[in-house]
């Protein structure tokens, strides 16, 4: 049988340079050749693995054994008080280990650092570093790191971790497809085995902001920032990573579209957020405008024909009829535009604020003066 790395260093026959004018006229899309990037990526997707089949999942067998502690709706006092109990409580049990982790990115080198505490016993830190991965790849390789050292104290029957990043915990349960399975598995496989040992064998998750500067937590802070490491090169990048530098490299290209007033149009309504900065496009959680207005699809409806300027007004129609006169119901302005509306008209104003622009009282004006931006005459 042929050695299947051997495939990687052959050309690919249906790469980009191989196609012919006949071929590139029948994409009705872009071509990207991803040839020479997938040498670099280094594999992390294993749906397939046991550790995901129904019936033997960690979640189907030991569900009773795992347990979170969040802190994000919780004040920071109380949340600081409940860390300070926990290590109270852990510090009287020889049985229980205390996993502390972190993990930090600069100039794409990420050091991942985890302080694993027992009674009575040494302390013990791991540090790796890495490149070109993402803040949840070394988040959960630390984790990984140190529930590995913690499975292997002799008499531990409780591991408790603590990490400023509850999500990145909770994707070691996710058994939907995602690009950190590798670090999953290896987990699960490892927790799989420390619960098998003993029936009362645990783990708990706490959760600990970093601006609490708690102090177990602190000292692991303090670490990562004591570490200034220089890449080495060669170097593979993880699929994330990869897919994080084409996302950043859209949406570089989508700002700098955005900018272009001929591309945005002449007419749109640059708003500023609460620090008076304009708002730039975004597409984590819908984008900054959705965040606000969509909730409602009538209000969005609003929001949108005004920012675009795209709604039955005097401004609006003149642009298509120069030559009709456009009769205004309010008689202290010529044209009805939309700037007039904001600012200055009588007919709305139920909400008045002279910052117009910042997107919260624009959305508080539009809630407050449903008729404006309307197809529907008041």
């Amino acid at each position: 049988m042929d050695d299947p790395s051997n495939s990687f260093k052959k050309p690919i026959l249906h790469s980009i340079n191989f196609l012919m004018n006949r071929q590139r006229n029948i994409a009705k899309d872009h071509l990207i050749d991803l040839s020479n990037k997938v040498y670099g990526i280094f594999s992390s997707f294993l749906p397939l693995h046991p550790e995901f089949a129904s019936g033997s999942r960690i979640t189907d067998n030991f569900s009773n054994c795992f347990s979170f502690n969040l802190a994000s709706k919780k004040k920071d006092k109380i949340c600081f008080q409940e860390l300070d109990e926990m290590v109270l409580h852990f510090s009287s049990s020889p049985l229980t280990a205390l996993v502390v982790t972190d993990a930090s990115i600069k100039n794409n080198i990420a050091t991942s650092i985890s302080h694993i505490h027992s009674a009575n016993q040494p302390l013990i830190k791991t540090v790796h570093h890495t490149a070109f991965v993402t803040s949840t790849e070394a988040k959960l390789f630390t984790i990984r790191c140190g529930i590995n050292q913690a499975c292997i104290k002799e008499n531990v029957s409780k591991i408790i971790v603590v990490t400023n990043s509850i999500h990145t915990i909770k994707k070691i349960f996710n058994i939907k497809l995602h690009p950190y399975q590798s670090h999953t598995i290896a987990i699960l496989s490892r927790l799989h085995h420390f619960f098998n040992t003993k029936q009362e064998n645990s783990i708990k998750f706490w959760e600990c902001p970093s601006h609490l500067k708690w102090r177990f937590h602190h000292d692991v802070d303090k670490d990562l920032k004591s570490f200034n490491p220089t890449p080495s090169f060669p170097c593979k990048i993880s699929w994330d990573y990869c897919k994080k530098i084409d996302s950043d490299d859209i949406i570089n290209q989508w700002n700098m579209t955005f900018q272009a007033s001929n591309r945005k149009g002449r007419h749109f309504l640059d708003l500023v957020d609460n620090n008076l900065n304009i708002i730039e496009p975004v597409y984590t959680k819908g984008g900054p405008w959705l965040q606000v207005f969509g909730h409602s699809n009538s209000l969005c409806a609003h929001a949108i024909r005004a920012i675009t300027n795209h709604t039955l007004i005097g401004e609006y129609q003149l642009r298509f009829f120069p030559n009709k006169d456009f009769k205004y119901p309010c008689s202290n302005y010529p044209i009805e535009s939309r700037r007039h509306i904001l600012h200055e008209c009588m007919r709305f104003n139920r909400y008045w604020n002279l910052r117009r622009d910042l997107l919260s009282h624009f959305t508080m004006f539009l809630i407050s003066n449903p008729y404006a931006f309307t197809f529907t005459d008041n």
